[in-house]
């Protein structure tokens, strides 16, 4: 009989101070409310972005008006 595999056990770490968290902590992925505040906290100062280029012909629209719907083709000009 083969001997029984171990169940590997991984690690995950606070994303703001690196402390041990487990998923059934109430403030998972954070290990306190305190990290988790200080998280949103980056995200409302603009620490943080999403890095994906918009590709969708009608969000770039939308965007267009908002930043004063400067084109560049021959019907501004």
């Amino acid at each position: 009989m083969a001997p029984a595999k171990k169940k590997s056990v991984k690690l995950l770490h606070c994303p703001t101070c690196g402390m041990i968290v487990q998923p059934k902590d109430e403030d998972f992925p954070f290990c306190s409310d305190r990290c988790r505040k200080i998280d949103l906290g980056k995200w409302a100062m603009g620490a943080y972005k999403i890095s994906s280029p918009v590709v969708d012909p009608e969000v770039l629209e939308d965007l267009g008006g908002l930043t004063g719907g400067r084109n560049k083709g021959p019907e501004n000009e």
